[in-house]
């Protein structure tokens, strides 16, 4: 049986895994550092075929148990009013439809990108910048989502956990550890490199459709734990993505809630891709035996924004 890190061994990875003046005392990309022209122009070279995959969940304003905030989304102006009635009068010159939309991303349910602003430990973010850089009024005045102004392209790869096991989901409270990447790297044929975004599929997403929705942040979701910490650090890994929240509850250790993002974000400067949909992408994988893909990832230009929706898709 695997031998587990206690909590003050993870505690330790904020100093043995950090990244602190890596790239210059000023730097705010961490991780996206490992993305080059190279590695965009071997992502390029994947594909072959130009078939592409969103990686995205639907927006939705339909409410749930694990829906921190639900969505808003309603039209400020629709097309019901625009039927040609002669005795209207002539058609109006300008005829529209138009929306209004607003939505608390960070949660479990928004495919999504976190910035290297949203989570802090002991009072300071990546790079050993205070957390009063991100204000009430101005947002993140460091490190903001606008630091990925230029997207992300690399080289995409897909381990899936689940297929490995035999197994049609990981339920809330397992975990996956970093003999499970490693052997699905194995039984894949595929190695993680530096520069790639890791997308580790869990299958959450669908015990979802099929059990139903479930208070996650009562009940727990599932996700890396924290011995996958060295790995990601040892890889190079550009941005790690999941099927959930990477919202693991680890039950021993009352320091730290989530160490996937604590140590992650702030110590090594990791972006992460929260809640993406995955099954679709499984699918076109496992057709093609390939498990390697270009993968672009483009978030909005949000002014102090600590991260935003994104559509993540995968091209082959």
């Amino acid at each position: 049986m695997t031998e587990l890190p206690t909590q003050d061994e993870v505690l330790s990875y904020f100093n043995s895994l950090s990244n602190w003046g890596r790239w210059g005392d000023d730097d705010e990309l961490g991780t996206m550092n490992h993305i080059t022209p190279e590695t965009r122009r071997r992502a390029v070279s994947l594909v072959r075929e130009g078939v592409t995959v969103s990686c995205a969940r639907t927006l939705s304003n339909a409410n749930g148990p694990d829906v921190t905030a639900t969505p808003v989304h309603y039209m400020i102006e629709s097309g019901e009013g625009y039927a040609h009635d002669e005795k209207a009068g002539p058609p109006r010159a300008a005829q529209t439809s138009s929306d209004f939309i607003g939505v608390a991303f960070h949660g479990h349910v928004v495919t999504h990108v976190d910035s290297l602003s949203h989570f802090f430990f002991d009072g300071q973010m990546y790079n050993g910048k205070p957390s009063s850089l991100v204000s009430t009024r101005y947002g993140a005045l460091r490190e903001s989502i606008e630091v990925l102004r230029g997207g992300v392209l690399a080289r995409g790869v897909l381990l899936d956990i689940p297929r490995l096991r035999g197994v049609p989901w990981f339920n809330p409270g397992e975990g996956i550890l970093r003999e499970d990447l490693e052997a699905a790297e194995a039984a894949q044929n595929v190695r993680v490199e530096p520069g790639d975004v890791l997308l580790v599929r869990t299958g959450q997403l669908h015990r979802r459709a099929e059990l139903g929705p479930w208070n996650i942040a009562a009940e727990g979701g599932t996700g890396t734990h924290a011995n996958c910490l060295p790995y990601f650090h040892e890889r190079s890994i550009a941005m790690l993505g999941s099927d959930t929240g990477n919202s693991l509850i680890h039950p021993d250790f009352d320091k730290l809630s989530n160490p996937t993002h604590q140590v992650g974000i702030v110590a090594m400067g990791l972006w992460i891709l929260d809640n993406a949909d995955l099954e679709g992408l499984a699918e076109a994988c496992a057709d093609r035996g390939r498990w390697e893909f270009m993968i672009t990832i483009n978030p909005l230009r949000i002014e102090g924004g600590t991260g935003s929706p994104a559509n993540p898709v995968a091209v082959f």
